[in-house]
């Protein structure tokens, strides 16, 4: 069987008779085919090199700059939007729903009404509660005047004292009466005080009737309705504050080591918006079974996204080290033969075969550990089709430049 190839037509490989009922001699030929093939596709260039026409115009091909730049390796994590304020409005006093006001979706600011308990009881409770503290109020003005009476009587008989109708005994009893008037105050006193605490409480109660939302933001449940009897701490509605979100991420603890406060990372909303988010604060407790800890970000929005909501998943890039300069190469310049990794450089209007060793990818680019320097050109379009020495055509680096050109930063 031949087999010819490019440039010569007398290569030949040895026949290999296959039995039809041996199929794994079918694979060992079929193996041994596949070898031979790439022989000879390897070999190929080097003999069509020398039988080249000298008439043959340089190809035209694509080339892409070598360069040094700074990279900084992130790893993808996903997190989550979380509300700075989100919970529960309860009830603070007890008694019958007579009016809820707040329905799921409704957005609702800070003071609004929420809903209305029936209040009858509480407003007549505050009147009577207004009527004591009246009361109160005018037993201390008649103890005071019942003080200043004694007052006056003990210093009548005070002025007696030279004269033959003053009488001690009766003085005496004049300055008991006057302590008495003033304990009476005192006690009078105190009467309205406990009045005055009674008929704030029930002005209080008679507010709480009244629930208000504490914080703006949206209903997302309701969980009572009119008619209903509920006690201090029954749950009403659940309200959401969706214009101050912080991003909360489950981060393994291996990788926050590169997180500081103030740390600025970028975040990808729906996977398709990125915005700057800055590290918050670590929380320094460490999840035993999925060894995480818990990390906040406040994220920088744009004015006009409006489309945020609580628990929406985002994709955060974490630095996994320092920033670092590296050598990279496009990918579309790598070629591999016989498992040597290969580009092409392009040099004095010649394609030049170089074997190159490669690190990890950097998104569209790899890096150079050896076997190139920054500033070579490499050939990024029409490099399958090339041979070694090949006259080849081409433009400055950014005119034949693939699309990305180094700018892209490590993603993991």
């Amino acid at each position: 069987m031949f087999i010819p190839a490019s440039g010569d037509q007398n290569v030949r490989l040895p026949s290999i008779i296959l039995s039809a009922s041996c199929t794994r001699q079918r694979a060992v030929f079929g193996a041994a085919f596949m070898v031979a093939a790439a022989m000879i596709a390897v070999a190929a260039p080097a003999m069509a090199q020398t039988t080249k026409n000298d008439d043959t115009p340089p190809m035209q091909v694509g080339t892409d700059a070598v360069i040094s730049e700074t990279l900084s390796q992130t790893v993808l994590v996903i997190g989550r939007l979380v509300a700075r304020q989100t919970g529960v409005v309860a009830a603070r006093i007890n008694g019958p729903i007579s009016e809820i006001r707040a329905k799921v979706g409704d957005r609702i600011k800070a003071g609004n009404i929420i809903a209305v308990l029936l209040n009858d009881t509480l407003k007549w409770s505050l009147e009577l509660q207004t009527a004591n503290e009246q009361q109160s109020q005018a037993a201390v003005i008649t103890r005071k005047a019942r003080i200043k009476l004694r007052i006056q009587e003990m210093q009548r008989i005070e002025r007696l004292m030279e004269s033959a109708a003053f009488s001690q005994a009766r003085l005496d009893d004049k300055r008991q009466d006057v302590a008495v008037a003033e304990s009476e105050l005192v006690e009078a006193s105190a009467q309205l005080a406990s009045a005055r605490a009674n008929r704030k409480l029930a002005e209080i109660n008679l507010y709480n009737a009244t629930i208000r939302a504490p914080y703006s933001g949206v209903v997302t449940k309701r969980h009572s309705e009119v008619g209903a009897y509920v006690k201090v701490g029954d749950p009403l509605v659940t309200l959401v504050d969706d214009t101050n979100l912080e991003i909360e991420a489950e981060v393994p603890a291996a990788r926050t080591v590169g997180l500081k406060p103030s740390t600025k990372i970028d975040v990808y909303i729906n996977s398709t918006t990125r915005i700057t988010a800055t590290v918050r604060a670590i929380v320094p407790e460490e999840n035993p079974q999925t060894r995480t800890r818990t990390v906040r970000f406040i994220p920088e929005f744009s004015s006009h996204q409006s489309d945020l909501a609580a628990n929406q998943s985002v994709t955060l890039q974490l630095p996994v080290n320092s920033a670092k300069t590296a050598i990279t190469v496009h990918k579309d310049a790598i070629i591999s033969q016989k498992g040597i990794t290969l580009v092409y450089l392009a040099k004095d209007s010649k394609a030049q075969l170089r074997p190159v060793r490669l690190g990890e990818a950097v998104g569209t680019r790899f890096i150079v550990n050896s076997g190139l320097t920054p500033g070579d050109l490499v050939v990024v379009r029409g490099n399958e089709r090339l041979k070694p020495g090949q006259d080849i055509r081409y433009g400055d680096k950014n005119e034949n430049a693939a699309p990305a050109t180094g700018k892209d930063k490590a993603k993991g």
